[in-house]
């Protein structure tokens, strides 16, 4: 009985996977390590798999979704595995419907993952605060009956084509096949290569999952019969291939209907589903040419790739690409930083700050506010959010009507301008309430599904799809899915020219709000205001001189000729969180092109330009408030306790210095803002005050588990969050030192009688 399991088709399978196809295993292993929450945890990308959504909502139909996709994934690999393998078993050319025996007898590594699967999202939604538990048996019926029905759909189609699998073959598809020489050359030679080898299969499971005795004599069928065999089993393939991608074509067409947006798990299973049945072909047509001929093909493409047709650019919408580029170069660059230059801007500045400071008493020294915020995906623009609605509501407003300038990067910026937008109509329009709670569920809804959608439809593939935006045309990308999509759920209220906001900003309506984002040519800032700020990258003292480097481009002035004002509000938000591979790097029209990506990298917490603005300005400031408010939203903990390390590993020796850059970046940021602030706050002739709010969900125990110590889980960083993770940036606010914060700013701004 020993050797009948030993022998066993299911066990000689999974230990020719072993030896021969490690490349496919690593798609399972790379999976398993996924959802065990051991590989891109802090990007949140284990939670797309164990709480997928779909219209905005976790529910049996994004399960659903998810039992198709597996499905899928799963039958690519069996197929690709039959292809490059099945000839080695000879015993299959006497087994009715043998794809379908293989399939049974090739389930060891996607059953486990199944298994593993399944008690995982189970065990993540009994945690995951729904109404009831039966809403997780609806998930898990939702995700069988996805599985169940592709099965049947896709071993429907093979126990069709496979009928009669050694006799008969339809006349004309057999003339076809006879005509593809290179297929059946191929196949003869490895028949003749096989022949006379034994497979070492002495039983395998049947279709009633019974172990049944393997026939080895297959002397009796011919060349020929077998050879139609594989040149059917190759159709079948290439069949269901040339299916999936004529599918996500079509999907392609219509990737703006958000009933067509799959969850991104989803798309990335059918990208893996696509890649594995490639291999699966080119191992099949090219033989041992195939690692040869692809090392070329990626050669050749990387080649090709800088043609015209097949790298266009990711452009900033609202932009004029027609006409031609300005020069980016050092003479113009000091061109735009011309004494007069500076001069003109600071004086403009000058008089938003006097008209801010005409909203209060003739006689009073009013405080000045400065909100700045730290970048980190949408965890941070909800935190943010939340912490100015949070103080706009403890302080009647007050501290919102103080605050003249929000500065910061990424999801942080994004927060901002949601709420500075907010506050600004609600000025016209009563309905908006800076404070209501729902803001919060619109600046949090999912924006990651159709970023992925449409890397799987568009992005990957020839973008060619265009729309316009005042006047202008541009391709759509990845990046006109974020916009897209964050314009969807902020009921459009974002969706301007960056124009737009110059008067508000210059009557003190609302606070100046640059937007940054970081050059990735030389690692300058690119400013993003409607009102020129070219002191923000260049000495206003000149003492300096010609020996000083720019530090920032006015996108304004640089961007002139290009219609700069008319730039997309949005896609200045989405220049300033550019998250590499998920949303593109945007090129501007400039010789040599200007690429921009998240301004996280340069200054993640906004405290440099906030302590510069302040430093320009000095004397105004000293002359016309009583100080200065620096609040700085944090999405992370300042003060984290050093961590335990143990010895390390091989591996942890390699790879360890990579991570602690990455780990550490923040914190190098963060002493380097201290050293900063404290020599502002010696040297400035005013008094300077800084209150820290921080998202720091590791300090704050959930109420809801008093007594215990399991503490709150942080939010990953990702453009999409579950509902524990909502729930974690929401209660923060409630920590010990966000309250002192909070009451703080109360105390400082609270209206007298």
């Amino acid at each position: 009985m020993r050797e009948r399991i030993l022998y066993s088709f299911p066990v000689q399978l999974f230990l020719l996977h072993l030896k021969k196809n490690l490349a496919l295993l690593l798609v399972w292993v790379v999976l398993l390590g996924i959802i065990l929450e051991q590989f891109g945890v802090v990007l949140g990308i284990p939670f797309l798999f164990l709480d997928p959504e779909y219209l905005h909502e976790v529910s049996w139909l994004s399960f659903f979704m998810m039992g198709v996709g597996l499905a899928v994934l799963t039958m690519a690999f069996h197929m690709t595995t039959y292809i490059m393998n099945g000839r080695q078993f000879q015993f299959l050319a006497i087994v009715p419907r043998p794809f379908i025996h293989f399939c049974v007898n090739n389930s060891i590594i996607p059953l486990l993952f199944y298994l593993i699967y399944i008690v995982k999202f189970l065990v993540f939604q009994l945690n995951n605060d729904l109404p009831s538990n039966w809403e997780v048996l609806k998930f898990y019926l939702g995700f069988s009956l996805g599985g169940i029905l592709s099965y049947s759909l896709i071993f429907g189609y093979f126990a069709l084509t496979n009928k009669d699998f050694f006799v008969l073959f339809a006349g004309t598809l057999d003339k076809r096949l006879r005509k593809v020489r290179l297929t059946r050359a191929n196949v003869l030679s490895r028949y003749k290569e096989m022949r006379g080898r034994k497979d070492g299969v002495m039983t395998y499971l049947n279709l009633k999952l019974k172990l049944e005795d393997v026939r080895p004599d297959i002397s009796r069928f011919e060349t020929r019969k077998l050879l139609r065999v594989f040149d059917q089993n190759h159709l079948n393939l290439f069949l269901i291939q040339i299916f999936l991608i004529l599918f996500v074509l079509f999907l392609g067409l219509f990737k703006e209907k958000e009933i067509l947006q799959l969850p991104a798990a989803v798309s990335a299973l059918l990208l893996l589903a696509i890649l594995v049945m490639l291999v699966g072909a080119l191992s099949f047509w090219l033989r041992s040419w195939a690692t040869l001929v692809v090392v070329s093909m990626l050669f050749l493409a990387n080649y090709f790739s800088n043609f015209s047709f097949l790298n266009r650019p990711h452009e900033a919408y609202g932009l004029n690409y027609q006409l031609e580029p300005v020069s980016y170069t050092l003479a113009k660059l000091d061109s735009l930083t011309h004494p007069d230059t500076l001069a003109k801007d600071r004086n403009n500045t000058l008089q938003i700050l006097d008209n801010w400071k005409s909203k209060f008493p003739n006689d009073s020294l009013p405080k000045l506010v400065i909100v700045a915020a730290s970048g980190g995906g949408q965890r941070a623009a909800l935190w943010t959010l939340h912490v100015l609605q949070s103080i706009h509501k403890e302080t009647g407003g007050e501290a919102t009507k103080h605050t003249e300038l929000y500065t910061g990067a990424s999801g942080g910026v994004l927060g901002e301008a949601f709420f500075r937008e907010i506050y600004l109509r609600s000025f016209s329009d009563k309905s908006f309430n800076p404070s209501d709670p729902a803001f919060l569920n619109q600046i949090s809804a999912d924006n990651l599904n159709p970023i992925i959608f449409t890397l799987l439809v568009n992005d990957l593939l020839i973008r060619n799809q265009r729309f316009e935006y005042s006047g202008y045309s541009h391709l759509k990308d990845r990046g006109f899915a974020f916009e897209n999509q964050l314009n969807i759920n902020t009921h459009r209220i974002l969706d301007k020219p960056l124009i737009e906001y110059k008067k508000p900003e210059f009557e003190a309506q609302i606070p100046l709000l640059p937007v940054t984002s970081l050059v990735t040519n030389d690692g300058r800032k690119l400013i993003i205001s409607p009102h020129s700020m070219s002191y923000m990258g260049s000495s206003m003292f000149g003492k300096t001189g010609l020996q000083e480097k720019k530090q920032s481009i006015d996108f304004l002035r640089f961007f002139h000729a290009h219609d700069a004002g008319n730039l997309r509000f949005l896609s200045a938000l989405r220049m300033s969180a550019t998250f590499p591979f998920i949303t593109p790097n945007v090129q501007l029209p400039s010789i040599p092109v200007m690429e921009t990506m998240d301004t996280g990298l340069s200054d993640n917490f906004g405290i440099q330009d906030a302590l510069r603005f302040l430093y320009v300005f000095q004397d105004w400031v000293s002359k016309n408030t009583s100080g200065v408010v620096v609040i700085s939203i944090r999405d992370s903990e300042k003060n984290m306790e050093i961590p335990t390390t143990e010895l390390p590993r091989i591996f942890e020796k390699v790879f360890n210095p990579l991570k602690n850059i990455y780990t550490n970046w923040d914190n190098v940021q963060t002493i380097q803002n201290e050293v900063l602030f404290n020599y502002m706050a010696e040297s400035m002739p005013f008094p300077l005050e800084r209150i820290e709010f921080e998202y720091a969900p590791e300090l704050m125990q959930n109420e809801e588990l008093s007594g215990s110590q399991k503490t709150m889980r942080r939010a990953s960083l990702n453009w999409r969050l579950t509902a524990r993770e909502k729930k974690s940036i929401l209660e923060s606010i409630k920590s010990e030192k966000n309250q002192k914060s909070l009451n703080r700013v109360k105390k400082i701004f609270e209206k007298k009688g």
